[in-house]
């Protein structure tokens, strides 16, 4: 499903625009449009999460029919003007660049941010490139699937992957090492520096390779993106404190915002002001899945999350009428996100989400109606049940390669 740099290209051609539907669905159902930006980069509230064009959630008649390009249009219709994409997502940044460009007479370039990634394409070991010149290649076939000159953001992707190991554990709570347990996560003041490895020394010449690429101004900012929290902090203060490299731009984490898991709320100010970075942003408000009534089977949670996450589905059936758990875990994600001024990624493959998501935004805006207190109540019983069982905060087992 992941085209390597060297593998043969997927296309996947659109009938003309005057043949796609554009009918009622098509269009915002309020006539009010996302305004909200937040971040450094001014970023819309909400991120369409583009990994939706791909196997990983979507059916081959799904990504190959006009599916794609209406839920691209209608999220643009409502104001959220930015993507975020992957080479290791599969076709995702050919649909999509196949999508905008078709809709540039309504939508230029200049009214969207693109943000895509670079150094992953699989799930083994073989399957990151961090070169410098793995890097530029995939950079420059973005550029061409995307159908633009510029990048808006380019990450490296999944850097827990690569680095070399500095954790006290795998799994668990990493609040502390924002405070006691500093040191043994690479973490303590004079530490900065310190190249663990030679897993360091690759994330650090792939982002020698971005910068360059910055400075040849087809890449506006960069960054890295991953789940170990304490992995991307010491990833930032290490770019930060090798010369001479550059701060980082921006940080993407997925699945630290949410109903079960808000350690992103106390890193985030850690980022900014220890490590320099600008922007960050939140991915995954259903944390994978997980925070859904039928979380998928492969998903890495431990049982007992998993077991919490069904008590939590139980508690949430009082707001059923208004959509249950998954509203309640999107809303709570939004609401947090504007409060901590970042903006969240969030997966929208078809028109029906693109319009509920952002009925839920809506919904999470109006900070004095009835429903939004009740809905504030509702979050906070979910929040107590992983509070009860010592998993609030608690992450799962730092990704790894597939044996």
């Amino acid at each position: 499903m992941v085209e390597r740099l060297d593998a043969p290209q997927p296309t996947y051609p659109l009938p003309p625009l005057s043949d796609i539907p554009d009918g009622e669905e098509d269009k915002p159902a309020d006539t009010r449009i996302l305004t909200t930006k937040l971040g450094a980069f001014d970023w819309p509230g909400v991120v369409l999460g583009a990994a939706a064009f791909s196997g990983f959630y979507s059916t081959n008649e799904q990504m190959s029919s006009v599916t794609p390009l209406r839920t691209t249009r209608l999220a643009l219709r409502y104001g959220i003007r930015a993507f975020d994409t992957s080479p290791y997502y599969g076709p995702s940044e050919i649909i999509l660049g196949t999508a905008l460009n078709a809709l540039k007479d309504e939508f230029p370039r200049s009214s969207y941010i693109i943000a895509t990634k670079c150094g992953r394409f699989g799930s083994t070991r073989n399957d990151f490139d961090y070169t410098p010149a793995g890097v530029r290649a995939s950079v420059k076939r973005s550029l061409a699937r995307l159908h633009t000159d510029y990048l808006d953001v380019v990450y490296v992707h999944d850097v827990e992957f690569i680095a070399t190991p500095v954790s006290l554990r795998t799994r668990g709570c990493h609040l502390g090492a924002l405070g006691a347990e500093k040191e043994v996560y690479g973490l303590l003041e004079g530490q900065e520096a310190t190249v663990h490895g030679p897993g360091d020394q690759e994330l650090l010449a792939a982002i020698s390779e971005l910068q360059k690429l910055k400075e040849e101004g087809v890449v506006k900012n960069i960054g890295i993106s991953g789940y170990s929290l304490p992995t991307l902090l010491r990833l930032a203060l290490l770019v930060l404190h090798t010369s001479p490299l550059r701060p980082l731009d921006a940080i993407l984490s997925y699945s630290h915002l949410n109903l079960q898991n808000r350690s992103l709320e106390q890193f985030a100010p850690v980022f900014y002001e220890r490590a320099k970075i600008k922007h960050v942003s939140n991915a995954s408000p259903f944390s994978m899945g997980l925070i859904l009534p039928s979380p998928p089977p492969w998903h890495p949670a431990s049982q007992e999350v998993k077991d919490a996450v069904a008590i939590a589905v139980q508690k949430s059936s009082a707001w059923e009428g208004y959509g249950g758990i998954a509203d309640l875990a999107l809303g709570y994600a939004y609401r947090r996100g504007i409060a901590s001024n970042m903006p969240t990624v969030t997966g929208l493959k078809n028109l029906e989400e693109v319009h509920e998501t952002m009925k839920i935004w809506y919904d999470v805006l109006d900070d004095s109606s009835k429903r939004r207190q009740e809905r504030v109540a509702h979050e906070e019983e979910l929040l107590e049940v992983f509070r009860e069982h010592n998993l609030l905060d608690v992450s799962w087992e730092t990704p790894a390669f597939k044996s």
